[in-house]
């Protein structure tokens, strides 16, 4: 299997985050000696700006055996469909990140709507990358990938085995 693997999966590792390292890590311990893990450029990009160069950077994927597979146009074009979805739906709702449910946020002093841009483009990436080049994403942030990857297999580490 190729599995991509989110920003979210490798920051609990490098940074760590203590809530997260203990799943995280074991989940990609756990892959078989067949199953190849990727990323695409925004999860490379996003990873940037936890190291020093790009040197470094490429040494942690090499040690790790993870590889950058590059998208394709229909990937991006892919993207580019599922960014078009969320801007038309966003602009009253917050969507929570673990369920998909769609709330609205109001000021406690005024009661207007805050609209709040949740996701960037970058997420949207790393989803149709996922969807269209891979047999699997990884990552904590279930909801949001369901609801605009529906055919996207989601893997959480926290609550998925392989």
């Amino acid at each position: 299997m190729i599995l991509s693997v989110d920003t979210n999966i490798l920051l609990d590792i490098l940074i760590p985050n203590a809530a997260f390292l203990e799943s995280s890590l074991n989940f990609l311990l756990k892959m078989g000696k067949d199953d190849e893990i990727v990323i695409c450029e925004s999860v490379y990009a996003e990873l940037g700006s936890q190291f020093l160069s790009q040197h470094k950077l490429n040494h942690f994927l090499k040690d790790t055996s993870i590889r950058l597979l590059s998208s394709n146009e229909k990937t991006l074009f892919e993207a580019g469909i599922a960014w078009k979805k969320y801007a038309l739906r966003k602009k009253e709702f917050i969507v929570c990140p673990a369920c998909g449910k769609r709330q609205k946020a109001t000021c406690d002093f005024c009661k207007e709507i805050i609209p709040r841009r949740q996701h960037i483009l970058a997420d949207f990436l790393i989803g149709a990358h996922a969807k269209m080049q891979t047999t699997s994403l990884i990552t904590r942030d279930r909801g949001f990938y369901r609801t605009y990857f529906k055919d996207l297999n989601v893997l959480n580490p926290l609550n998925s085995e392989l």
